[in-house]
């Protein structure tokens, strides 16, 4: 009986694990301060590459995809040059929407989510290709029976017109089943290695004026598992005290913030405080003591300055971006071992799917 319950937990702890690639493109107009188009791709979460109509290259975003490329630089221009195909289409696909549904002017959003999803146990593997329009659905392939669902009445002539397309359903049956699972496995075999790092932050002390809060900030720590803390005399501070949360950095990197309030601190008692970095994983902790010429703030040095808005601003880029992206509808769909280079796709796997393939 015993041996049995220990088979039972074991089954329950061993579980599978579903890693997923993903393609995020999206198409704009009316929006003047955001690109007309932007596309980056995610793998298991993690973005990789990022490219936009502003940009003339792409971006790539971590040091696991830079590695990728240096070992098959000809993607890089291959990304490049799609981009800049995309681009011109989904322009022209926001137009054709736009006539069809009687629209002119104010703000419209035509996306696409593609990619698969695997699960290292079975080997199954789900693919999804969807289009939305203005933060709804709009068409989608389903994978099972390779025919279009359209979402809107609006979809329904395109579907027919698709549904029609057996070259483009036949490229993207291939590309679902074995291209973008074979692409999928080399990305997380460099992305294994850059998951398996570890990387301490950089800690600085802020303060806004002589009365605020000490923010004691540390950035660019890997993983996320870490705390921030203030101690007295070495005694874990919870009064007196704010933790932040731990936010995203944009290179894949973590920062955090903890505010200790040192109005009634005598300036005698100001050396019995620290501040306290930890990661999960690491033996020797971050400790940066309480000293008013390490503070940096923004009314006392212009040099400073600088630097206090420089991370102020980090943390307001992150609210700006996630709110610009529920603002114009972004849609996350959630829905072995290969050695062989990530090769771009034949051109007929890729398809954009015009709305008029006709023309």
């Amino acid at each position: 009986m015993k041996a049995v319950h220990v088979l039972l937990l074991f089954c329950q702890v061993a579980s599978s694990v579903r890693h997923h690639l993903k393609y995020f493109l999206s198409a704009s107009s009316g929006l003047q301060t955001f690109p007309e188009f932007v596309a980056f791709s995610m793998v298991d979460d993690i973005q990789g590459g990022y490219c936009d109509s502003r940009r003339e290259r792409p971006e790539l975003k971590q040091d696991w995809i830079k590695k990728l490329i240096q070992d098959y630089p000809h993607l890089l221009e291959w990304y490049g040059q799609e981009c800049v195909r995309y681009q011109h289409i989904y322009r022209a696909n926001i137009d054709i929407l736009k006539q069809q549904m009687n629209q002119t002017g104010g703000v419209h959003i035509f996306q696409r989510v593609h990619g698969c999803e695997w699960d290292d146990e079975t080997g199954e593997v789900n693919a999804f290709n969807q289009f939305g329009y203005n933060g709804e659905d709009f068409i989608a392939l389903d994978p099972k029976t390779m025919t279009w669902i359209a979402a809107k009445p609006q979809a329904v002539i395109i579907k027919h017109k698709w549904d029609k397309d057996v070259i483009y359903l036949e490229a993207k049956r291939i590309f679902n089943t074995q291209g973008c699972p074979e692409r999928l496995n080399t990305y997380l075999e460099y992305l294994k290695g850059f998951l398996s790092r570890t990387e301490l932050p950089s800690v600085s002390l802020l303060q806004k004026t002589p009365s605020s809060p000490v923010s004691c900030h540390a950035s660019g720590f890997y993983p996320d598992r870490a705390t921030l803390i203030w101690r007295k005399d070495g005694e874990e501070l919870h009064e007196d005290v704010e933790l932040g949360e731990i936010l995203p950095n944009h290179d894949g990197t973590f920062q955090t913030s903890a505010d200790l309030n040192v109005s009634s601190v005598p300036p005698e008692d100001w050396r019995r405080y620290d501040c306290v970095f930890h990661l999960s994983g690491v033996k020797d902790d971050v400790v940066t003591k309480l000293d008013k010429a390490e503070i940096r703030t923004n009314w006392e040095k212009p040099s400073d300055e600088i630097v206090l808005i420089s991370a102020v601003v980090v943390v307001l880029l992150l609210v700006f971006i996630t709110a610009a992206a529920a603002a114009v509808g972004f849609i996350f769909y959630k829905k072995k071992k290969v050695q062989r280079p990530p090769s771009p796709p034949d051109s007929s796997s890729e398809l954009s799917e015009k709305l008029n393939p006709e023309t």
